[in-house]
């Protein structure tokens, strides 16, 4: 297992059929992967739909560029924010971690409320 220092996280902006936000944490030897629908909330009280996709391989982290049409996910991507995170607890239908990104810092959660369909919201601080 990896010592949660090395833990990586992206947020890849894919302007594809729609625009959305691909939230991406590094678990479990892939990279676990959310659509967020809309711009991931840098503060706190913002809730944010986000939906469960598929794994997608750790080298993936990286990318940026254009998804030729025909192909899934056919749009441009770039990388929107990424650093390394923390993970605090991680249950089923709950995930709490800190994210040291450019953009997103803090304590964040995602809770699972319907079949692939999450919240993703910054904490409050204390």
């Amino acid at each position: 297992m990896a010592a949660p220092s090395s833990l990586r996280f992206v947020i890849q902006k894919h302007q594809a059929t729609h625009l959305h936000y691909d939230f991406r944490l590094e678990m479990d030897g892939v990279l676990k992967s959310w659509a967020v629908p809309k711009e991931p909330p840098k503060k706190a009280g913002v809730k944010r739909l986000a939906i469960q996709v598929e794994d997608h391989a750790l080298d993936y982290i990286d990318f940026e560029g254009t998804i030729p049409e025909g192909m899934y996910g056919a749009g441009t991507v770039e990388i929107w924010d990424k650093g390394a995170y923390m993970l605090k607890t991680r249950r089923e239908n709950k995930v709490e971690f800190t994210l040291q990104g450019s953009k997103l810092k803090g304590d964040y959660v995602l809770i699972r409320f319907r079949n692939k369909n999450w919240l993703f919201f910054k904490k409050k601080e204390t």
